[in-house]
């Protein structure tokens, strides 16, 4: 396993930040986000490596592609937050620190975004913080990997 590899996960519609609702997600795109998030893991040691997709199945075998290869996992599953056992299913399996992440606070927004089928499993989670919550992530995934 590479002890200083992180999985950045993003899930369905986050290819279209920085046009889809900007008032809620900001301005800026997904490139900008891993930008961010790619500079904080390299100030950290960290190889960051990214998969973006809308699917569901897609994720779960990312996650599995990372078992036994990757240190930790940074996962904004986006509206597959809510409901996605396979992918809950799928963190439960990997070793290793596990950070859920998302741009707006969804504990702040409509009530059926309060529930997190990922929260059980990820060590914690960072949201409300908009793009500097990239950032935030993969420091908090290296922070528990230096432990």
């Amino acid at each position: 396993m590479s002890d200083r590899t992180v999985l950045l996960l993003s899930g369905p519609n986050l290819n279209l930040l920085g046009e889809r609702e900007p008032d809620i997600y900001g301005s800026a795109t997904l490139d900008d986000h891993l930008a961010g998030a790619t500079a904080a893991a390299t100030a950290r040691g960290l190889t960051l490596e990214h998969v973006q997709s809308n699917h569901e199945g897609e994720l779960v075998d990312a996650i599995h592609d990372a078992r036994g290869r990757c240190a930790g996992i940074v996962v904004n599953p986006g509206a597959f937050t809510h409901y996605a056992w396979a992918i809950h299913d799928a963190l439960a399996a990997f070793d290793g620190p596990i950070v859920e992440l998302h741009l707006s606070n969804p504990a702040a927004r409509e009530p059926w975004r309060h529930t997190s089928v990922v929260a059980p499993v990820a060590a914690g989670t960072i949201a409300g913080f908009g793009a500097a919550g990239y950032r935030m992530a993969v420091e908090a995934v290296a922070d528990l990997l230096d432990r």
